[in-house]
Order: C-alpha cells, then structure tokens, then sequence
C-alpha cells in the first residue's frame, strides 16, 4: 500500500509498504482522506516520537471505510493515518456525520476530541455558576487554526463569551465569522490589556505553551483556568506563582494521543453525544483551507507552517 515515510533527513517520501494487521479489538480502515495535524509536523522534525506501539507513520486521524462491513467512519489514531489502510482500535471509531463529506469528516475527529476533553472534562464547560450570573469566558488561542476553529464555535454553544487571538487583520474578520465575540491581532493589539480590561477570563485554552504561560496565569480570572495543549512557543516558560495563588487558579495540561484506548473511548463518545449533533445541523461547521494528495504531504505539511490558514488541511487518500 502508498504510504508516507519520513527520511533519515526528515523529508516526507511515498513507499509501497506491506498493509498492517489488525491486533486484538482492532479493524482495517480503507483510509479516503487524512487530517494534518502540527503533531504531524513535529513528528517529522523528529521532535515528537509517537507512543510506545502506536505506527510510526504520521496522521493522527482519518475518514475511510471499515473493511468488515463497508461502513463509512472516521477514526482517531495514535498514527498510522498517511496511509492507504490503518490498522485501529475499534473503540476508537465514530459513524461518519451525516452530511459531512470525508475531506470535511477527515479534520473532523481529532480537533472535536481535543476540544471536548479540554473544555468540558478539564475546565468544566459549561461552567456551574450562581442563577442570573454572568456566562463563562473563554479565551481561544489560534482562532483561525484547526483546533481554535472548531473551539471558537463549540464553546459559544456552550452558552460561554468567546474571546480569541490571531496573527493577522484577516484572521480577525474570520474569526469574528466563526463566532468569537473579540479577536486580537497579538502581533498590534495588546492582548492583556484587553483581556484585563473585560476583567480576565475564565477558561484559556492554549496552544501556545511556554513563551505565553505567565502572560495566560495574569490574564485568569479568579478560580480560571488555563489549559495547555501545545508547544508552538516552547515547552518551558516561567509564572508568577503568587498571581497564579492570589487568582485561585489552575492550570492544566493534557495531550490526546498518548492516552489509552480506553480513556480515548471515553472521550469519543462523549464527542459524538455532544459534537454530532451540532455539526449534522450545521450549527458547527468544518472549515478546511486546503486538500493535497497523499502524494504531496510536504505541499500540505508547508501550509501549517507558514501558518495564516483557517482550519484544516487535509490529504486525500482515495476516492
């Protein structure tokens, strides 16, 4: 089967390899379009090593046909999603939405996961706050990106004031398309006066990480909490622990790929009880920038890179 391999000097090259072979609970995925996720892209930088047993191939989630019974599904991996088949637990798997095409449910799953376990399970979206109190606000960061896209709109569903960051003057008119109440240019606009200004926030999610955590603790409001996903400004960064104890605050990190089948069955079902429905409706829709062929993973790989794209790139695999 067609499959993407990283090169020794981390180039990105199709190979014929042999077709895996499902393990105990798992299903053969015939795989129509693939996810680009910027773990993709550390992963062929060599910076984030997939867990112990997952595929060494890159894509972290796909739409495709179950082989079994000719289901449409899409599918979050460990790895594996560059390829023609995947090998994956069938826990893992989810009915395509009705009236999603596959490039669209391609992008789908993975973002819709990540979003759900962090706003729901780890800040507790919506939040339980006192009769005829003000709603929870919530700060995304990346707006336009896949993640910040798909959180922008599922957070206002939530009843939540939607506040977000961008890089550019476009990406403030897009996001403030997708819902966001706010959106900061943090390249001109002072973020944290702004923010300061609205009486800080209750919920962060950020995919920033180190160069932004002091910065994202003075922005909390009391008992806020800020949750950490990514690493695009470094892995280490310094706070203020007394703001971050005078805020009676948290801050949390979570990664989805590394957790078990188990945990990621649990979320799933979750997403679908939550998610589906609001994207089969239309009310949360799935925004994609670009789709490139299998064949051309570094075209698409070089998209998230330069950064400015609104929501997913995707790869199609076959038709």
């Amino acid at each position: 089967m067609r499959t993407v391999v990283v090169t020794a000097d981390h180039r990105l090259e199709i190979q014929d390899t042999p077709e895996p072979r499902p393990g105990p609970g798992e299903v053969l995925v015939d795989v129509i379009a693939a996810g680009v996720n910027r773990a993709d892209l550390a992963q062929a930088a060599g910076n984030y090593p997939p867990p112990p047993g997952a595929s060494p191939v890159l894509g972290l989630e796909v739409s495709g046909r179950r082989r079994d019974t000719g289901e449409e599904v899409v599918a979050l991996l460990a790895g594996g999603g560059y390829a023609e088949t995947v090998a994956v637990p069938e826990a893992q798997l989810l009915p395509m939405p009705r009236g999603l095409s596959p490039i669209e449910a391609a992008g789908l799953v993975e973002v819709a996961a990540t979003v759900v376990s962090n706003l729901v399970r780890e800040a507790g979206l919506p939040l339980e706050t006192a009769e005829g109190s003000a709603p929870a606000r919530v700060l995304v960061h990346g707006g336009t990106g896949g993640i910040g896209s798909f959180a922008i709109q599922f957070a206002r569903t939530t009843g939540a004031r939607v506040f977000t960051t961008v890089g550019s003057a476009e990406g403030v008119r897009l996001a403030r398309e997708l819902g966001a109440e706010r959106a900061w240019n943090r390249h001109t606009d002072d973020v944290d006066a702004a923010v300061a200004a609205l009486g800080g926030v209750d919920v962060i999610l950020d995919v920033v990480g180190g160069s932004a955590l002091d910065s994202n603790v003075r922005m909390l409001a009391e008992f806020g909490r800020l949750v950490v996903i990514g690493t695009l400004g470094g892995s280490t960064g310094m706070i203020d622990v007394g703001a971050l104890m005078s805020r009676r605050a948290r801050v949390i990190g979570t990664t989805l790929r590394s957790r078990g089948v188990d945990d990621k069955a649990r979320i799933l079902r979750r997403t679908r009880e939550l998610v589906w429905p609001l994207v089969e409706d239309g009310t949360i829709r799935v925004p994609v920038e670009a789709v490139h062929p299998l064949e051309d993973a570094a075209t698409a790989h070089a998209v998230l890179a330069r950064g400015g794209h609104v929501g997913k790139v995707v790869l199609t695999v076959r038709g």
